[in-house]
Formats: structure tokens, sequence, C-alpha cells
């Protein structure tokens, strides 16, 4: 299940259990309706409470980074996984976005936060 809020120029997701591709799909609508009317924004990832995802969710994963590559200015991941850790970092690779990760949610809010 994955909670979507969008402020001004962001859009901030929360996963909860496991990430289906249903959660995704729900994510990519928020993103695209944003970039569309707004321009690149950016990403705020909070996955501590994801469980896992299923192998489609990793699929639309890599079309969605590929297809929008130049629309995300920063993207701040919360996460204790180092399984996490790794996969954000290997999506870095099909986006020009600044990413960080973060342990803490109001560290990554923070750095957010500041103008770029």
């Amino acid at each position: 299940m994955i909670v979507t809020d969008q402020e001004p120029g962001r859009v901030n997701v929360a996963v909860f259990g496991e990430f289906s591709l249903a959660d995704y799909k729900e994510f990519e609508e928020a993103v695209n309706y944003k970039v569309k009317f707004e321009g690149p924004v950016d990403l705020f990832f909070d996955l501590r409470q994801m469980g896992d995802f299923t192998l489609d969710v990793a699929w639309e994963e890599l079309k969605f980074s590929r297809s929008h590559a130049h629309n995300f200015n920063r993207i701040a991941v919360v996460t204790d996984s180092q399984w996490v850790t790794w996969t954000a970092w290997l999506s870095q690779i099909f986006v020009d976005a600044e990413m960080q990760i973060f342990a803490d949610v109001e560290d990554a809010s923070a750095w957010l936060d500041i103008p770029a």
C-alpha cells in the first residue's frame, strides 16, 4: 500500500508492506500530473515500512525512470535497508536528478526544502 501527497514542486510517497504494481501506477499518475503542470519535481520516498516489491514493480520502475530521465530535480529516499539503498542508487543511472539516501525523515525533508 502507498500513500501519496502532493505539494508545490514535490511528490511525497510512503510505502507500507508490499509495493505492488497497482501502487506503482498510483505513484506514476501523481508524478505525471505534477510534471505536466509544473515541470520537473522533487520526489520524497519513505520506504522504511516497505516489506518488499513485486518483480513487475521493478520492471515498471526501470521503464518509468528511463522515460522520465529529465523530470526530477532531487530525489530523497528514506530507508534502513541496504537492498533498497542499492536499488535506489542503481535507478539513479537512468535519471539526471540529484539523489540522497537518508535514515531520518526530517533530514530528508530538510534537504528537499533547501532551495536548489
